[in-house]
């Protein structure tokens, strides 16, 4: 299979990009700088829309955002925000569908849920109320591609972690060895492998059009006191999180194409390389 991953050299691309070469794939690069792995084509979400010819499948993952932010990425440019990645998934949606592209995954979010009912089960099918302009455009240009020609799948994901040369929890381990106050906090994660492994079987699978993702619900005190453990460090704990207004996604019409995430094991694994 041929793929474009827009996007590949992200935080979270890279695991798509890892994922597809090691299924064998031909794998193309859609992004602003070249990666060193993978053949490269220049792409940019402000700029045109890439020629797809050839291309079996595309993986979408770009997005521009205020670095380290995805809820609040716009920073004060709300209107550059969407013209970015809502009219630049759009043209790119457009460009799938010239070219004959078989297969398109799109790397939308929890966030397009928004608030729900204190402690709800996020499910598939239920009313979307985005409060952010992140959940905003990820819910539209899910909504572009379930009128479009194309076979698409849109993941859903959760916070996103794994090693590599940044990491999410970078600048919270450095702020707990510092001895800094480490606000509670309450959360789902799911291993960048994992969501790969999810693209995959939406690349290959006849799948629903939706479909989170997500493995862990993790608290802070737990993540830190494994962190202690795989740097062999002593320290504090922070206290746990008092609220249960955290939202739990159910991943069931997921684990029932045959995906199985990593749970605890995959993150001891990842804290251990981290560190």
């Amino acid at each position: 299979m041929k793929i474009a991953v827009t996007g590949g050299n992200g935080l979270v691309g890279r695991f798509f990009v890892a994922e597809a070469l090691a299924a064998g794939d031909q794998v193309v690069c859609l992004s602003r700088t070249p990666s060193p792995e993978v053949p490269h084509l220049p792409y940019d979400l402000n700029g045109p829309a890439p020629d797809l010819a050839g291309f079996d499948a595309v993986i979408h993952c770009a997005y521009l955002h205020e670095p380290g932010k995805y809820r609040g990425g716009e920073g004060n440019d709300p209107d550059g925000f969407r013209r970015a990645n809502l009219d630049g998934s759009l043209a790119l949606i457009r460009a799938a569908e010239a070219a004959g592209v078989r297969r398109f995954i799109f790397l939308s979010s929890r966030a397009v849920y928004g608030q729900q009912a204190p402690g709800a089960v996020l499910t598939e099918d239920m009313h979307c109320t985005p409060e952010t302009l992140y959940g905003q455009v990820k819910l539209q240009v899910e909504q572009a591609l379930a009128t479009s020609r194309l076979k698409s799948t849109s993941l859903r994901a959760t916070g996103v972690y794994g090693p590599g040369p940044a990491h999410k929890w970078q600048g919270l381990f450095d702020d707990f060895a510092a001895g800094r106050r480490i606000a509670p906090r309450v959360g789902t994660e799911v291993h960048g492998a994992d969501l790969a492994a999810a693209g995959r079987v939406a690349l290959t699978q006849d799948t629903p059009p939706i479909l989170n993702v997500s493995d862990l619900l993790l608290d802070r005190s737990d993540l830190l006191a494994m962190y202690l453990e795989a740097s062999h460090r002593k320290g504090p704990i922070p206290a746990r999180a008092r609220s249960k207004d955290y939202y739990v996604m159910d991943t069931s019409r997921l684990r029932a194409l045959g995906w199985q995430p990593g749970g605890i094991a995959r993150l001891k694994e990842a804290l251990r390389a981290m560190v």
